[in-house]
């Protein structure tokens, strides 16, 4: 007789400058259910200039050149580890891993904002969702983006559930949650359930 299939899971990520909310849904679009949340730092935290790496401060803009290559490498090689820790501490529980859902701000192609501040914003989400998506990719995992902003109204249709019922449900599943249940952790946790299996 063979052995029992492996415990699933969908991972849920919502990128933030800097760092990024995880969590792990399992169980299906029916019943979901929370198996573990943390924090992923994607810069260093004793390099304050990481988590916002296009920024000279003051909402203005870095200058191109070798200081800003150098800060955006090391954001990249020190999220890249910390998500391929992440994911791979889940592998190691004997999970089989579904997916990864991600949540950005915006999607908006930096190239293509006039406004100096709005676009170094947009060069940061995009940096950050890179490494999170690559990392992703690097398992194998299949991975799907929602903006933030329409996360509800596509769950409502996909989940066909009122935005009444996905808060109601998404706010018990927090409650096994020891520590916070914050707007980030329900969004990635929504992301997740919309991936899980029916």
């Amino acid at each position: 007789m063979g052995s029992a299939s492996p415990a699933s899971g969908v991972i849920g990520i919502t990128v933030k400058s800097g760092w990024a909310c995880m969590v792990l849904i399992t169980g299906s679009t029916a019943s979901p259910s929370l198996l573990d949340s943390r924090r992923i730092e994607l810069s260093d935290p004793s390099q304050p200039e990481a988590r916002q790496p296009y920024h000279a401060g003051c909402g203005t803009a870095r200058a191109a050149g070798p200081q800003l290559s150098t800060l955006v490498s090391a954001v990249e090689r020190f999220g890249s580890q910390s998500m391929d820790t992440a994911l791979e501490h889940y592998r190691s529980q004997g999970l089989r891993l579904d997916g990864v859902a991600v949540v950005v701000g915006s999607l908006i192609d930096p190239d293509s904002i006039g406004n100096s501040h709005v676009r170094i914003h947009a060069l940061e989400g995009r940096l950050f969702r890179s490494i999170v998506v690559q990392a992703a990719e690097r398992m194998g995992l299949t991975c799907a983006i929602h903006r933030e902003r329409d996360l509800y109204p596509e769950a409502t249709q996909r989940l066909g559930k009122s935005d009444f019922e996905l808060r109601q449900t998404l706010k018990t599943i927090g409650e096994s949650l020891v520590g916070s249940w914050r707007a980030e952790h329900k969004a990635a946790a929504l992301a997740a359930w919309m991936t899980l299996p029916a």
